[in-house]
């Protein structure tokens, strides 16, 4: 089995198909303007799916398909069922805003997806305006709806913002609970183009289970052996929920996730400053052996602990400034994948 540095298996691969998304969140992508990737640049679909074979060669079982917004690829179906036919992806996801989820659960779902994740930052349909600027709401409800009706049951992803939405903690849950939704709650981060994070408004794992043990009583932790970023708890009803507590306790020594951008680089690290170019290997005509020998030295000398090096920080402050963003795309978080 591939390792790397700190002994971490490659297990996972998070592929972003596109740049582009039809929100502009506000821990995501607050700024008026962006430099996309070429077009021409972007990987075709038989070219993700070769390197998806290749990264499977070396151990990757888990594949999830993100952006970007990834349903602002056309034809994406036809993508997920390529990647289904592959024989070492054994869990095959989605995670998307849900905008553009309703009418495409049926094709995705039969093309072979296996899950999916939705986005959800609020309930409420002026607050949505306010964090994605733009009137999407009805749009995201009907997604989730389509994707419950279609694949039984979903994830929902929920950046915490102190004064923005930590006051939605409770409503959430019980909507995760009404659409058979495991909602999981994601501290602010640091990451890519967050450029108006603050410290001040993270809201900690401890202080989110402190607020849910207010309102339901003892909350149980569910014991599990995973290298899924959240840890997950269960209510005295017995509903689960988990919690993705990157910015106050990373889950760095379990992080088997490799990152590949719509352009083809390889990302080691949601907090990597740079990566390794496959795209251009690949269009030069390399064979499977030779990529599978970039991946696998890229990934062997792996020493990457992004995240707990920015918790070390005694004076933490915006990862990247904003002109070195409109030099850099790849280091955008809608970029790499989020």
């Amino acid at each position: 089995m591939l390792r790397d540095t700190f002994g971490r298996p490659l297990g996972s691969l998070r592929i972003s198909v596109t740049d582009r998304c039809n929100l502009r969140c506000l821990y995501c992508m607050p700024e008026a303007e962006y430099v996309w990737l070429p077009r021409e640049h972007l990987l075709s679909f038989e070219e993700i799916a070769r390197l998806t074979s290749v990264f499977g060669g070396l151990g990757v079982t888990r594949v999830r398909l993100t952006g970007g917004e990834p349903l602002l690829r056309r034809h994406l179906p036809d993508l997920v069922e390529q990647l289904a036919r592959c024989p070492t992806v054994q869990d095959l996801a989605l995670t998307t805003n849900a905008v553009l989820l309703a009418p495409e659960a049926p094709a995705l779902k039969a093309a072979g997806l296996h899950r999916v994740t939705v986005s959800l930052d609020t309930l409420r349909p002026e607050r949505f305006r306010a964090v994605a600027r733009l009137d999407r709401h009805q749009d995201v409800l009907d997604g989730i709806a389509a994707a419950r009706a279609q694949f039984g049951a979903l994830k929902i992803d929920t950046v915490v913002m102190r004064g923005i939405n930590d006051d939605e903690l409770v409503d959430l849950l019980e909507f995760g609970r009404e659409m058979n939704a495991e909602v999981r709650f994601i501290e602010y981060m640091d990451v890519g183009g967050a450029t108006r994070w603050q410290p001040e408004m993270v809201v900690s794992r401890a202080e989110i289970l402190d607020r849910l043990t207010q309102r339901y009583g003892s909350l149980a932790g569910i014991d599990e052996v995973s290298s899924a970023p959240a840890q997950r708890f269960r209510l005295e009803d017995g509903l689960a929920f988990g919690i993705i507590a990157s910015t106050t306790a990373p889950f760095c020594a379990t992080c088997d996730r490799a990152r590949l951008t719509a352009d083809g680089v390889l990302l080691l690290c949601l907090y990597a400053t740079d990566g390794t170019d496959l795209r251009g290997p690949l269009r030069r005509g390399a064979s499977d052996a030779e990529l599978s020998e970039i991946i696998h030295s890229a990934w062997h000398q792996r020493t990457d602990r992004g995240a707990e090096q920015r918790l070390a920080l005694a004076d933490r402050g915006t990862l990247v400034p904003v002109d070195q963003l409109r030099r850099e795309p790849h280091l955008e978080m809608h970029t790499r994948g989020g």
